[in-house]
């Protein structure tokens, strides 16, 4: 079993950057793809990046492609969202999720796919 922590969410004006963190414990030894979701206020879970084992590999969403980064450093079991350049649309509760791969240059960006979530962080981007 994989547990998630998500941190480093928080207030900013738009504008503003923010740093998420997410820290994988348990059997983090397997393989994993990891991805950000969010959740804005009244909406479904949307993907937002996602990151093979490798880290070779990321795709985005089209709303936040050049302004947002995800990276992640396994020896740490970590994975980072850099968000730059945010604006109010970017208000959301923000998820870290995993899921077991085989590939390490496999990415998932469907919600369905993925077994293991993080609680949750808020993230309010304020104009």
């Amino acid at each position: 079993q994989v547990q998630l922590s998500e941190s480093g969410g928080g207030l900013v004006q738009a504008g503003g950057s923010l740093r998420l963190s997410c820290v994988a414990s348990g059997r983090a030894s397997s393989w994993y793809v990891m991805g950000w979701f969010r959740q804005p206020p009244g909406k479904e879970r949307e993907f937002v990046a996602v990151i093979s084992w490798s880290g070779r590999s990321t795709l985005y969403a089209d709303s936040v492609k050049g302004r947002f980064t995800i990276s992640r450093d396994n020896a740490k079991t970590t994975m980072y969202l850099q968000m730059d350049s945010l604006i109010p649309e970017d208000t959301a509760v923000y998820y870290c999720a995993a899921a077991r791969t085989v590939s390490s240059g496999s990415v998932r960006t469907s919600p369905r796919e993925y077994d293991h979530w993080g609680q949750g962080i808020q993230v309010t981007v304020s104009s």
